[in-house]
């Protein structure tokens, strides 16, 4: 079973290493694709196009963050990539099948065997918890420790997919849900880590420049994002986290709609 990640950047030079990483040693593919990153992004990418990295794609930045470009161009490549199932994968995001499989290819098989084609994932949020915390050039999967289960609605995440002789639809959502005919969800969640935010510095360089997409501003689209002035930002009290537990589980009572750091 061949699975492939589809996985778009912009200088994720601090998450790049880490998420390809995490991706080959699940038993993903994956397909790069770089939106006129001026980092180190590409040069570190490029150290794995024999592990893992199969493709590099090219998208070329306009000055503004065109995300329904960048959604479309991965449902054309999911139409085109001979593959079993794809995931629409974030650079800050590693993701993890049920702890009683192995690995994430081992999970996503098992959910295909079962009849199956497509995975929702509870989505965890690691963000710093004071302004002297700082995980850049760290290994930030293992030294994050505090998150909160972010589910703004049921079936949020639904964007491990089987391919099927449907086109997939990732733009209607935003990403957050790939859409297409006869879809069976399976009733089994596999788990996001979402490493939002690395720093508050990091919080400036994130989303204090981003221009967003006029046209997709006027559709609604990123409207807490555009508003978000990383100055405001929020630290969460230790008392609305939840820690990583020694024996893998998860947390996931007392879900948030919002982000707390907004």
């Amino acid at each position: 079973m061949r699975i492939v990640a589809l996985l778009a950047v912009r200088n994720e030079a601090y998450y790049i290493e880490r998420c390809l990483q995490h991706l080959y040693g699940q038993g993903i593919e994956t397909c790069l694709i770089d939106n006129g990153s001026t980092d180190q992004t590409l040069e570190i990418a490029k150290k794995y196009l024999q592990y893992g990295v199969f493709r590099i794609e090219h998208i070329p930045f306009n000055g503004i963050y065109e995300w329904e470009k960048i959604l479309q161009f991965k449902s054309d490549l999911a139409n085109d990539i001979k593959a079993d199932w794809f995931i629409h994968h974030d650079a800050d995001e590693i993701r993890e099948a049920p702890k009683q499989f192995s690995n994430l290819a081992e999970g996503i098989k098992a959910a295909d065997e079962q009849g199956y084609n497509a995975i929702n994932s509870d989505e965890l949020v690691f963000v710093p918890m004071s302004d002297k915390e700082a995980f850049e050039g760290c290994d930030y999967v293992k030294d994050m420790v505090f998150y909160y289960h972010f589910k703004p609605k049921e079936d949020h995440r639904v964007n491990i997919w089987k391919k099927t002789h449907a086109e997939v639809d990732l733009v209607s959502t935003g990403g957050h849900s790939a859409l297409f005919a006869n879809r069976h969800l399976s009733p089994d969640n596999f788990i996001l880590r979402h490493y939002i935010l690395l720093s508050k510095r990091h919080a400036f360089e994130k989303y204090g420049r981003r221009q967003y997409d006029p046209k997709e501003l006027a559709k609604g689209m990123h409207r807490k994002r555009a508003a978000f002035n990383p100055e405001h930002m929020k630290f969460p009290p230790v008392t609305a986290m939840k820690t990583i537990s020694k024996d893998g589980g998860w947390d996931l009572s007392m879900p948030y709609t919002d982000h707390l750091f907004m």
